[in-house]
């Protein structure tokens, strides 16, 4: 047992990251491309997911060589680097408060028609049952994050993931793809109707993730890693991704699985929640809606302190938790969150339009952490070799593409609504 909890305490990292990452708006947008197109997105992932790697390897180095978190870093060492920090920060608050919109939204949702599947004679609709259950679910993890306990955070959060991962792994092999339409999903293409560029906007925002880069140094100081940790960061970071990728790819050939083969779409949480009922039946059900709600509440948690969380990077450089700013900061995240379940909206939209929002900041991290990294004052020995500083320019141009449809997206949207 004091092997496996070691084993468990080694590859924290890479959980924090899987949970920081696959969230209900990785659920969500998997499963809306996989029932509309099958596997003809997975490059996209695949693409998201490597460069990821090269940004959170790089993150961790500067940390490890330099013992500075990433916003207190920017903050010391970049030119113009407080101005560029805020933007961050603002950026990154922007698009996480809408997901948790979002994200409460997808899961109270899913809770109440798990109930309209088991328990008859509940109407097909309850506001204010759905309400009140988005209002539990955040006030719980609310209560649980304010402990002020790093330690029981992360096996929290180890847990869920834990639970996540064995479930979409499980559904995906009640139903398990060809290595044809696997193979094929890799080859570039975006299919021509109407949609599919704000799909592959919402894979980036929700695999290339702002705030799993920015808060890996945060993380990394917490678990007690020097420089000469450096190799176990390296191989954390590759299974960070891996797992990422996995996952992501799973809960894709699911949808692709049960609802494309048929020539259905997702349209509203109960056709998420039973996409395997047609094979397995309500057992599966069951198993995917714990990988679901497992992915929902993961997500919760960085959600609610990613503010707080920035704010005390920026400041002391270190996560303060339990602290008076950090309890207030997600109490107005939890009230933030609440607005999209109180609202009513389709919560497949409102999640998927979230995960766009997230892509806005993406560049700017990018980039300062290429100053970083190829400063050998700053990180000496650690230094980007041409392998990480190609992964980090390509990462850099694809980042750059994305949120230029990103904002397009977003501003049609708005011109839209507005007339």
């Amino acid at each position: 047992m004091k092997k496996l909890r070691n084993a468990i305490s080694r590859f924290g990292p890479a959980i924090i990251a899987i949970g920081f990452t696959i969230g209900t708006g990785s659920v969500t947008s998997m499963i809306v491309a996989g029932s509309r197109f099958g596997a003809d997105l997975l490059w996209v992932i695949f693409l998201s997911c490597l460069f990821s790697w090269a940004c959170i390897e790089a993150y961790g180095r500067f940390y490890l060589a330099t013992g500075h978190t990433a916003l207190y870093g920017m903050k010391k060492y970049l030119p113009f680097g407080k101005y560029i920090a805020w933007l961050i920060i603002i950026g990154v608050t922007l698009g996480q408060y809408n997901s948790l919109m979002g994200n409460l939204t997808i899961t109270s949702n899913a809770i109440f028609e798990a109930f309209n599947l088991f328990i008859p004679g509940l109407r097909p609709y309850n506001y204010g049952l759905v309400v009140g259950l988005a209002a539990i679910n955040v006030a719980t993890m609310y209560f649980l994050l304010n402990t002020g306990k790093y330690k029981l955070f992360e096996r929290i959060l180890t847990v869920f993931v834990g639970f996540m991962a064995l479930s979409f792994l499980l559904s995906m092999f009640i139903e398990p793809p060809s290595v044809k339409e696997a193979v094929a999903g890799f080859v570039p293409r975006i299919p021509e109707v109407d949609g599919a560029m704000r799909l592959v906007v919402a894979f980036v925002g929700t695999t290339m993730a702002s705030a799993t880069f920015l808060s890996r140094p945060l993380f990394l100081q917490a678990k007690g890693w020097t420089k000469a940790d450096s190799r176990h960061h390296t191989k954390d970071s590759l299974r960070a991704s891996v797992g990422i990728f996995i996952l992501s790819a799973s809960i894709m050939f699911i949808a692709m699985a049960t609802l494309h083969k048929d020539g259905k779409t997702v349209e509203k949480v109960l056709d998420m929640v039973s996409t395997l009922e047609p094979i397995a039946g309500r057992f599966a059900i069951a198993i995917f809606l714990l990988g679901t709600l497992s992915a929902g509440l993961t997500s919760i948690f960085p959600m609610l302190m990613i503010t707080p969380m920035m704010l005390s990077d920026y400041q002391h450089g270190r996560i303060e938790m339990g602290t008076r700013q950090f309890k207030v900061l997600t109490a107005v995240a939890a009230l933030v969150g609440l607005v999209g379940p109180l609202y009513g909206g389709n919560p497949i939209q409102v999640q998927i339009f979230s995960q766009v929002l997230l892509v806005v900041a993406l560049p700017l991290v990018i980039i300062a952490i290429l100053y970083f990294v190829n400063n050998k004052k700053l990180i000496l020995d650690l230094k980007a070799g041409i392998w990480l500083n190609t992964g980090l320019v390509l990462a850099l141009i694809f980042s750059i593409l994305i949120t230029y449809y990103g904002v397009t997206d977003i501003v049609s949207a708005i011109t839209k609504y507005m007339d």
